[in-house]
């Protein structure tokens, strides 16, 4: 009986020291899960393609990338206690290099549409733009979308306004889509007559208006697009930090001042 007695508390104490365990490891696995749910302190690699005015472009005195998004995703981060490094990169890249992993956030005037969804998530949208048709300003053959037929359009790659080409071409409606890797390329294509039309974000274009002159814009909207953050599928610690502060900004007065100062 006492043997029996003697088994039977050690196999109690045994018990007692694996739940104690259990617990330890579940306590450090919470642990390392709430520090993977913060995101303060760290620093994220931010894309973006900057010759796409006001959104993102190169300061001719600092020669350092600033714009709009930047701006907005740096007051982001200083709101929310990360850090972020600029990047340039191609437009066309920037969804890979956000879904793969190369890079943390795409901050570059970028559309959320469907097909950016299927590989990467986006933030809460930021700002509404249009496309936009742009001709020359002596041109008078061309007032809207209707105009376009056997036209020649030219487009920045992997932009919806390069899409809305390809649709367009598609249907008969363009002769010709000419694509090209930024958009001062494809402003500067259409004011030397490489083209006889470019379709581009309209808060964009009036932008290369402002600077260039010789352009304009005809017809109404085509499309209306919301802007996004995006970054990569399941990031949602990043993901919800880009929200919250982009919530705090706007309630700060910071989102205006910057809507005042790109865009007015």
């Amino acid at each position: 009986m006492k043997k029996f007695l003697v088994l039977l508390l050690a196999l109690s104490l045994v018990f007692a020291m694996t739940a104690c365990g259990g617990s330890s490891e579940e306590a450090a696995d919470d642990s390392d899960a709430a520090a993977v749910e913060s995101v303060e302190g760290m620093t994220f690699k931010v894309a973006t393609e900057p010759t796409f005015p006001p959104f993102e472009l190169v300061d001719e005195e600092t020669n350092e990338i600033t714009g709009f998004d930047i701006e907005l995703i740096k007051a982001i981060a200083e709101d929310q206690g990360f850090n972020v490094e600029v990047e340039q990169m191609g437009f066309d890249a920037i969804v890979g290099a956000v879904q793969t992993g190369v890079t943390d956030i795409g901050a570059s005037g970028m559309s959320i549409t469907e097909e950016r969804l299927e590989t990467v998530d986006f933030s809460d949208p930021y700002i509404d733009a249009g496309l936009a048709i742009a001709v020359q300003e002596s041109n008078s053959d061309i007032n809207g979308e209707a105009d376009l037929q056997d036209k020649t359009c030219a487009v920045q790659l992997g932009t919806t306004g390069a899409a809305k080409a390809m649709e367009l071409q598609e249907a008969g409606v363009l002769k010709d889509v000419k694509t090209f890797n930024t958009v001062d390329v494809v402003m500067n294509e259409l004011k030397t007559g490489g083209v006889d039309c470019v379709i581009n974000d309209l808060p964009v274009t009036q932008a290369y208006i402002a600077k260039m002159g010789g352009i304009k814009v005809v017809g109404e909207t085509l499309v209306s697009d919301s802007y996004g953050f995006a970054v990569m599928k399941g990031n949602t610690a990043l993901l919800d930090a880009i929200n919250a502060g982009l919530e705090n900004v706007k309630a700060s007065g910071k989102y205006d001042e910057l809507i005042a100062k790109y865009f007015e």
